[in-house]
């Protein structure tokens, strides 16, 4: 897996600005803690490097990257310090050519279709959009993907908790970066929980879990059938027979037969359910891949594997 394979799984990238290297580890600890390991430190004050450095060899798991860098050399000595992607907040050709010839990804910075055109022509398809708020945010993001279909943007600056929610169901955004997932605040005040707290309350919001549906398993079609028009009866809620089960409303499938689970399933809808799974699975929770269902190429559906089961329900994914 590339590094922006991983962040686009990660779907969240930490700008970090160090002003004191005893909080580098702290800190790192904290994101950890919070399930997110990736930092992009912007190389703004003389800490960035000695920070890089040090993170990157305390916690290897971590994914760093090195941001506001604005030349070759910068660039060269982020790669030596442990970094292993370079964000600039520009389109800088040099810093652009260096990286791309030693096989370093990059994510410059563009916000007009001219610096979109100029990136294309080098071969970039995921680009910094920044800074997001002046430039429209979301609304900027998806008029720009309009013509360039093929690109994809990691918005930062402006995105926080009470906005986040509009980046993240969205299939052009690769990722979402910014300060309020490591505020200086809570670096200053040494307050690393909160760290945790917030990467934790962010990632909730990125992968927008809810509830879609209760599945109950029933012994044939007449069965389920049976049951639908039970339940429509009590609550009114209308049957929609389908091929393998049958729907009471929205909120209830019935199965034709025993499926998943003692009792049936549970269905959980996602933002992006490829990213559900990796944050699932590093948590420790197995996929059934026996199960996955696609539609024209994407992933719509995913069951848990059963030892996963809650109160004999199985636990299955749905794309939003």
């Amino acid at each position: 897996m590339t590094a922006l394979e991983r962040i686009g799984l990660l779907g969240l990238v930490p700008v970090v600005v160090f002003d004191d290297i005893e909080d580098a580890l702290p800190t790192a600890k904290a994101m950890v803690d919070g399930g997110l390991p990736v930092m992009e430190i912007t190389l703004r004050t003389a800490q960035g490097l000695p920070a890089i450095k040090k993170i990157s060899d305390a916690y290897p798991e971590i994914l760093m990257g090195a941001g506001t860098v604005l030349s070759v050399e910068q660039a060269k000595d982020a790669v030596e310090a442990g970094a292993k992607f370079i964000v600039s907040p520009g389109l800088n050709d040099d810093v652009v050519k260096w990286c791309l010839n030693h096989d370093v990804p990059i994510t410059p910075g563009c916000a007009t279709p001219t610096e979109i055109e100029h990136a294309l022509g080098q071969g970039l398809k995921v680009l910094k959009f920044f800074p997001a708020s002046l430039y429209g945010g979301i609304e900027g993001c998806k008029a720009l993907y309009g013509p360039y279909r093929m690109i994809k943007f990691i918005p930062t600056g402006g995105v926080g908790l009470n906005n986040l929610a509009e980046y993240a169901d969205k299939s052009f955004i690769h990722a979402i970066g910014g300060g309020w997932l490591c505020s200086p605040k809570d670096m200053k005040d040494k307050n690393y929980s909160n760290i945790t707290k917030t990467i934790k309350a962010s990632i909730n919001v990125l992968l927008g879990f809810e509830l879609a549906h209760i599945g109950m398993n029933a012994q044939s079609e007449a069965k389920a059938m049976e049951i639908a028009e039970k339940i429509d009866g009590i609550f009114g809620f209308g049957v929609k027979p389908g091929a393998s089960s049958v729907f009471a409303g929205t909120g209830f499938e019935i199965m034709k037969n025993m499926g998943k689970g003692q009792y049936g399933h549970i269905a959980i809808r996602t933002n992006h359910i490829e990213r559900a799974i990796y944050y699932l699975e590093m948590r420790g929770f197995e996929m059934d891949t026996a199960t996955k269902k696609e539609k024209e190429g994407k992933l719509m559906a995913v069951y848990l594997s059963s030892k996963n089961d809650i109160g004999g329900f199985a636990i299955h994914l749905v794309q939003k």
